[in-house]
Order: structure tokens, then sequence, then C-alpha cells
């Protein structure tokens, strides 16, 4: 059985007890992250209430950054009549998980919520909910520990311990002169390891890179990708210290830029919430807009088709290779397509290496297309000696499909690999390019190279 499930099993049974002493020491005992997936694994609302209504003042403010938001939302509706407990709990909450929770819900909601935390948390949740959605000051929060360069060591110890319990984290401490302009970070082993009276400035590193707080979140996971830190400062436009961002945080905007990257390649709006908490008919829109113009670009194929009606009259045969055809150039395309947009996303790769991509595309397209083309040679030929299939111009049909796929999967290897690229540069998101609307794209212009090679091979036999 499924230890979750054993273990709730349990909580429930002490629930029904109304042992909620033992309900607190289960939950506090087996830590924050596992314990908001216990309670969100009960089945009745009020269950839910009552074992974190059972938890202490601080272990509930843990477990309440792990809930998702809809177990977030209800708990907070819950404890509507409790007004100091709720206001208590959205204090201790951290600063950045409090402006996601805040972030989602309604405007008048926020307002309620606003003005049950005291003046200093109500100005700080204002002025992060003031940043644009995308930003990195959302992510950030205001509890660090802060420093000046002519402190002793042990006067910065003595900070640490007076401000250290609030903090984020306590790795890394920022240097700020007058004006809170930060200067440089010095790590606490750095501290620690010092003789009480050496000043700050002696063991502090001055080479700072921090984030601003109006970037885009995805340039501080690029950012935490180079620097490998736990920690990033952010500042205003004149260096002024705001806040830092921490790597949990970032790691979920990552986690959530993907998400969104690969629902996009496979040919969808991104969702924006998990998908079994995805109202039916906004799954159904959300996947429903991309088919409709999928479908109209498929459209296209049956035009092709037609204008190529006399050809496929006088050879059917040509007609037997048409899937054939069309699927290779998609599927390059594809691949192009998602090597390309992943590249970008890490930054392997950027605008000013086109040139590079597209000689290396070429020869990938080309070998690949050469491969392909020879093995459905290989097979008409095959079929051709062994049951006399394709009639006598059977050599000609087989070099037709060979450079036709030489020419498909070469176009489609350059139309995916290009296509990011290109959406990019006019200030769109290279996901938006997805596979599926690659693969469309070359079924169109694959049938016409695929005719026309047919066109100038087989006329005077076939045609």
């Amino acid at each position: 059985m499924d230890p979750v499930t054993t273990d709730t099993d349990d909580l429930q049974a002490l629930l029904d007890a109304g042992h909620l002493r033992d309900v607190r020491t289960r939950l506090e005992a087996c830590g924050a992250s596992e314990a908001a997936d216990l309670i969100e694994a009960l089945e009745a609302p009020a269950d839910r209430a009552t074992a974190f209504g059972a938890l202490g003042h601080d272990a509930a403010a843990d477990v309440f950054e792990y809930l998702g938001h809809d177990a977030r939302t209800a708990l907070v509706d819950d404890l509507a009549s409790e007004q100091e407990r709720l206001a208590d709990l959205l204090e201790r909450v951290d600063d950045d998980d409090r402006t996601a929770f805040f972030a989602n819900l309604p405007g008048p909601a926020v307002q309620r919520l606003l003005t049950l935390l005291s003046p200093k948390e109500r100005d700080v949740a204002v002025r992060l909910l003031g940043y644009p959605p995308e930003s990195v000051g959302r992510l950030m929060t205001t509890e660090y520990v802060a420093v000046r360069p002519d402190w002793t060591a042990a006067q910065a110890l003595r900070q640490i311990r007076r401000y250290g319990t609030d903090s984020e984290t306590i790795h890394v401490l920022y240097v700020v002169e007058r004006g809170w302009r930060l200067v440089a970070t010095v790590g606490i082993r750095d501290v620690l390891l010092a003789d009480g009276e050496t000043p700050v400035r002696d063991v502090m590193n001055a080479r700072v890179q921090a984030l601003t707080a109006t970037d885009d979140q995805e340039e501080a996971v690029a950012a935490f990708r180079e620097t490998d830190r736990t920690a990033l400062p952010v500042v205003d436009a004149a260096g002024v210290l705001l806040g830092i961002v921490t790597v949990d945080d970032v790691l979920d905007v990552a986690e959530a830029e993907a998400t969104e990257d690969i629902q996009k390649l496979g040919g969808l709006e991104a969702l924006g919430a998990p998908y079994l908490q995805t109202p039916f008919w906004t799954l159904v829109r959300k996947r429903t807009g991309w088919l409709v113009i999928l479908f109209f670009g498929e459209m296209l194929t049956a035009t092709a088709m037609g204008i190529y009606e006399a050809e496929i009259a006088k050879a059917v045969v040509l007609a037997l290779f048409v899937p054939l055809i069309i699927s290779s150039g998609g599927n390059s395309g594809s691949q192009a397509a998602s090597l390309i947009i992943r590249a970008l996303a890490v930054g392997e790769v950027t605008l000013t290496d086109w040139w590079r991509l597209v000689r290396r595309e070429t020869l990938t397209g080309l070998v690949m297309g050469a491969i392909l083309g020879a093995v459905g040679m290989l097979r008409i030929t095959v079929w051709a000696l062994a049951f006399g299939s394709y009639g006598e111009h059977w050599p000609l049909i087989a070099l037709t499909i060979g450079l036709s796929l030489v020419g498909v999967v070469l176009w489609g290897t350059l139309s995916g690999a290009l296509l990011p690229l290109i959406m990019q540069r006019v200030g769109f998101d290279p996901a938006a390019s997805s596979a599926p609307f690659v693969a469309t794209l070359v079924d169109v212009t694959g049938l016409v190279i695929y005719f026309t090679v047919a066109s100038v091979l087989l006329r005077g036999t076939l045609l």
C-alpha cells in the first residue's frame, strides 16, 4: 500500500477520534512538505481545516507554503471567522509565498486580507504586488540579513542572532552602505572563521551579481544557473537593495516555464494551472484553438493535392507515397523545432547563431534525407523485384521517392530550426512555433516538393 495513503488513513483515524494533540504531533513530526500532502489527501474539507488548525503557529505557516492554491484558499475561508489566527498566519508566511497567494486571488479578497496585516507587513505586501506579474519583484522576500562594511565580524554575528530567525537564508549576508546601497556580499563561513575584530570589508566579496526587481523571472532562472547560488540580491536602478530571491522560488519558475513550453510544443495554449485543476471548458478552449488553426492549415494540404490531381490521375502510384513523404518532412521539422526551442530556452543558442544553425541543419537535413531516401528506394526495389509492384518504370519511381525525401527532410529540418528564431526575433514566444505547427507547414510544402520532383523525373513516362 502507498505509504502516503497509510499515513492519511492513520491521520483520519486520529481526527475521527478527536485526538487533535496526536494530530499535531503526527503532522509536525513529518515535516512541512509531507504534512501538506497528508492534509490535502484528506477527503472532507472540514477534516482538512481541523488538521491544519491543530498545528502550532510556526508549523502552520510552514505547511501553508507547501499547500496548493485551492487548499490555501479553502483554509483562508475557513479561518475567516478567526481574524486573529488568520492574521497571525499571513504575518508568518514568507513574503514571496504570500505574494504568490495574493496574486491569484480576486481583488476584493486581497483587499480584505491586506487589512489583517500589520502596517509594516501590509506595506511589504502592497509593494511586492505592485511589481509586474512575471517580474523578479514578485519572487523576492525582504527577509534577509544586512551588515555594514565597517562592522566587525563580531558585530555581524550579533546581527545574525538578532535577525537570522526571520531571515529566508543566512548563508550569505548583504553588505550595504548609506542609503541601503548594495556594495558586496559576505559568506557566513567567512564571518564565522574570521577574528572577532576583523572588519567585514576585509572578508567581503565586492563582486556582486544582482537581479533587478523589474527583470523577467526567466532572467532569474538563467542567473541562478550561471552562478550556482542559493540566493541572489534584488536591487533597483540605483543599486539599492530591495530584497533577495532564493533558489526554491526560482526552481518553481523554471518548472512552470518548462511546463508551458512543453504544452505549447504539443500544439495548445499553456494551461497556467495543474491539469486536474483546470476547468473543463478552459481545457477545451485552450486545446481547440490550435486544433482549429492546424485544421485550416491541413486544408492547404488538400488544396495542394487538388492542384496535382491530373498527375495523380495519370500515375496513381504517386498517391501511395504521399503519407510517407509528408510524415518524414513533418517529423524532421518537429525534431529540429524541439531542439532549437529548448536550446533557446536554456541559452545554448542565440539569434546571432542563426548562420551556424543554417549550416549545421543543412548538413544534418541532407544526411538524414539521404538515409531515408536510400531506405525508401530500397523498399521500392525489393517490392518491385519480389512482387512486380509499381510497373516497368519502378526505377524512376524509386529515384523520385529518394530525391523527394532528401528535399522534404532538408526543408523540414531548416523550417523547424529557423522558425523559432524568427518567432523570437519578432518578439513572440519561440515555443509558439510548436511541433504540430511546423509539421503542418512542412506537409503543404512537402507535397509541392514531391510532385515537382515527380513531374520532372516522370515526364514522358508515367506523366
